[in-house]
């Protein structure tokens, strides 16, 4: 384990601080058909809620990167989370869909703090087998965090209405920003981060494959998680008629797949190379949604949920080894390279989640054959990547 500055966060508190943002992205997937209906727009104007949470997210994973590097992970972070708990505000207040929609994305912007941080207080405090194994609990409650999502809206809409999914929200930023005051240390080495510009970092990281390939990674898996979830209320609640508790249920297994998952890389890590572990993933994740697609025909709702969990099975396993080695070699930019990192494969995710909503047709077909093409396209480009421990980094900043 390295340390450099003799202060590391406890892996509960990186959890929480990585989480609590893809709780609000998806405690937002069982209200949908209900925005929908209270604020009079369509479906796929409702599934918008989604993709510009993650135009947001990507924008504020570049700023509050950079300004980390400038003040420090503990105060951008702090700062981040009182934008995200304005936002929330904004939100439980919104009288129109245009002034949710702001709101939303001032959510997101202050929400993005918990993603680029936390993963730059990652990558200073851990490494090696040590930071794979960290990482991979952390990927884990990416995964899992996003799983409760749907369950605690469903629970809240069924018994006190949407809104008051806003107010959960509100209470929630409140108890992660007094945690993060309270326990939160200073992992930034100012003295060891080199004062280069954004614009340099920016073209180190573009003329690097190797960084190409785990964006479009990193990028996919998390399109296809918030895909899902922006799809599959309107399969579950709509075609095979399950109530938002129902629905918010099966999130548990996306959380079982997460658990799993982690569970797989924190095994396997000791035996094999990280990158093995990753395509394998990636390969399991294929299969299955090739095997889901032929049995489609069945239209079988328990059908559907198996398949869905051996897909985020598979890429729950790659995740984690994906976010660990993405980065390697950029460590005296760590701050500006995370914030560029996650801007860029946040803008994957945006636009995939909006492909999602721009695809909508109500078949049940539309998100498996989502979900296949996109793991086949992460795959190929993972394939021919030469990847070893060491990165195309350059050392003459």
């Amino acid at each position: 384990m390295k340390n450099v500055r003799n202060t590391v966060p406890s892996v509960l508190l990186i959890i929480v601080l990585v989480g609590f943002p893809q709780i609000s992205e998806s405690i937002f997937t069982p209200v949908l058909p209900f925005i929908s209906s209270d604020m009079h727009v369509s479906a796929a104007a409702s599934q918008t809620t989604m993709s510009i949470y993650f135009i947001a997210f990507a924008i504020g994973v570049l700023f509050w990167g950079q300004l980390s590097d400038k003040i420090g992970r503990r105060s951008a972070m702090n700062i981040g989370i009182v934008v995200y708990l304005v936002g929330n505000i904004g939100l439980f207040l919104s009288p129109t869909f245009s002034f949710l929609l702001v709101a939303r994305f001032l959510q997101a912007f202050g929400a993005s703090v918990g993603s680029v941080v936390t993963q730059t207080i990652m990558r200073e405090s851990f490494s090696g087998i040590k930071g794979a194994q960290v990482f991979s609990k952390v990927g884990a409650a990416m995964a899992l965090s996003p799983a409760f999502g749907p369950l605690i809206g469903g629970v809240l809409e069924q018994y006190l209405g949407y809104r008051n999914v806003f107010s959960a929200l509100i209470f929630m930023a409140i108890l992660v920003l007094l945690y993060s005051l309270n326990r939160l240390p200073e992992t930034r080495d100012a003295t060891a981060i080199q004062r280069v510009s954004l614009l340099k970092v920016f073209w180190m990281l573009v003329k690097d494959p190797v960084i190409w390939s785990y964006a479009i990674l990193i990028g996919g898996i998390n399109g296809i998680l918030f895909g899902y979830y922006s799809e599959a209320p309107f399969i579950f609640m709509e075609h095979f008629g399950f109530t938002s508790v129902q629905y918010g249920s099966l999130g548990m297994t996306l959380a079982l797949a997460s658990l799993l998952g982690a569970i797989l890389v924190n095994f396997l890590v000791k035996y094999f190379q990280s990158e093995m572990i990753a395509i394998g993933g990636l390969i399991f994740s294929s299969i299955s949604g090739l095997v889901l697609l032929l049995l489609l025909p069945f239209d079988q709702a328990y059908l559907m949920v198996i398949g869905f969990f051996l897909i985020f099975l598979g890429l729950n396993t790659t995740l984690p080894i994906a976010l660990n080695l993405a980065l390697k070699g950029y460590e005296d930019v760590i701050g500006s390279a995370s914030g560029i990192f996650s801007f860029g494969y946040y803008l994957i995710v945006s636009l995939l989640t909006y492909s999602v909503s721009w695809l909508h047709n109500g078949s049940i077909k539309t998100l498996p054959w989502f979900i296949l093409i996109i793991t086949l396209i992460m795959l190929l480009v993972y394939l021919p990547v030469k990847l070893s421990t060491k990165t195309l980094a350059k050392n003459n900043l």
